[in-house]
């Protein structure tokens, strides 16, 4: 159907204008066409953010395995007088967790203003909800629980004798 549509507009074409070239576009690809630099932005960002999210990553498990070697000597006392394993996690987890949760809040607020802002440019808004913030915390806390989680086990499951024997 198209083909032989797009065929009579043609002739149509050349013969009110002979000298015209005829070139047509379809609609949905010149709306798409506008949305081009918004998608490349969106890559980009994308890609940024993975790659920020591993590098925040690595440097929580640094952070992490060097609070767990300063800490040995206190983890294998605690083991000695009785602590579980899953106490020693929590103890070393409460920390990261609470600065991760005071890092939401003060970053929640900058991140809403600047969202806005770059949304209010487009003809059709959408709102960004509470839950949008929630949800990327959540995750968040959760992937630092993740990486934190490791090593404060493999510390916890250490031979409390080795740890307090090297003074």
């Amino acid at each position: 159907m198209a083909p032989r549509t797009l065929a009579k507009i043609e002739r149509m074409w050349t013969s009110v204008y002979p000298d015209e070239v005829f070139h047509y576009d379809f609609f949905d690809t010149t709306v798409a066409r506008f949305y081009e630099n918004e998608q490349r932005t969106a890559r980009l960002i994308n890609t940024a953010m993975v790659i920020a999210i591993f590098i925040s990553c690595m440097g929580l498990f640094g952070l992490a395995a060097f609070t767990a070697k300063r800490r040995i000597k206190e983890i294998g006392i605690r083991k000695v007088l009785g602590a579980s394993i899953a106490n020693i996690v929590l103890m070393l987890n409460k920390e990261f967790v609470l600065l991760i949760l005071i890092a939401i809040i003060i970053a929640s607020p900058f991140a809403g203003c600047l969202m806005n802002r770059w949304l209010d440019n487009f003809a059709y808004t959408v709102n960004i909800t509470w839950f949008t913030f929630l949800l990327a915390g959540t995750i968040t806390i959760v992937i630092a629980l993740a990486t934190v989680s490791h090593l404060a086990i493999r510390a916890a499951t250490m031979n409390p004798a080795k740890s307090l024997r090297t003074e």
